[in-house]
């Protein structure tokens, strides 16, 4: 494992449950990664870590936290997606079944070439991505680390926006903290929220998202419109 013995052990204890502890380690033993490396992310929702896989290489698990996790924020975003209506039940089934959107919102933005990682396997309340970034660290996020060409960059942020709504869902949480910058490539992530475009509110979210976009991009200098965003995506 990348994280070995009782130090391993101690930080799965302290940041997971033991129903989390023993899906994690069904993931091992089933070969999709051998230890958990390092964090990258530790939050009230999920908890993000990079992990190595016995040829070196890196996967990402994302694992949502089964009881400090914003319930209601999930809830409520299901509730609204025609997807999921009539969805009942206790706050796990909530919660895998968010985990469970999340992976199909990620193949479908694939499906569709919109840069986001490869979702690899899911169980429950974990999810294992593509590994983006390379042997120094992860990629970091745009707010983070400016691009060196803002104009080509905001187009090809633009792009995805198309693509993505062209595939049928609205990101529905786009903003810097969203896109990751690799090598001056954006790559979406976070798509647990993303909704169709037949949800209520999938107007009001591309809106957002695009206000998000545009707002950072203007902080850069560049001088970009809502508007003309908007009406180039909904097109």
């Amino acid at each position: 494992m990348a994280t070995k013995g009782k130090e391993w052990m101690k930080t799965m204890h302290n940041v997971f449950d033991e129903f989390t502890n023993r899906n994690l380690f069904s993931l091992i033993s089933r070969g999709y990664f051998d230890g958990i490396e390092s964090a990258i992310a530790l939050g009230k929702e999920a908890n993000v870590f990079t992990a190595r896989k016995k040829d070196g290489s890196r996967v990402v698990l994302k694992i949502y936290r089964l009881e400090t996790c914003d319930f209601n924020k999930m809830q409520n975003y299901l509730r609204e997606d025609p997807r999921y209506a009539g969805l009942r039940g206790k706050q796990r089934k909530i919660i895998f079944r968010w985990v469970q959107r999340e992976f199909k919102n990620i193949l479908r933005a694939r499906e569709g070439g919109v840069r986001v990682p490869l979702p690899i396997a899911i169980l429950f309340n974990i999810l294992i991505l593509e590994y983006i970034g390379d042997d120094i660290g992860v990629a970091p996020r745009l707010i983070s680390l400016a691009p060196r060409k803002k104009a080509d960059f905001f187009q090809k942020v633009a792009g995805n926006i198309k693509k993505l709504f062209k595939a049928g869902l609205v990101h529905a949480d786009l903003s810097p903290f969203n896109i990751l910058n690799l090598q001056d490539e954006p790559v979406f992530i976070d798509l647990s929220q993303a909704c169709p475009l037949n949800h209520p509110r999938a107007v009001e979210f591309l809106r957002r998202d695009i206000k998000n976009v545009c707002r950072y991009f203007s902080s850069l200098g560049l001088n970009v419109s809502e508007e003309k965003l908007f009406k180039e995506v909904v097109s």
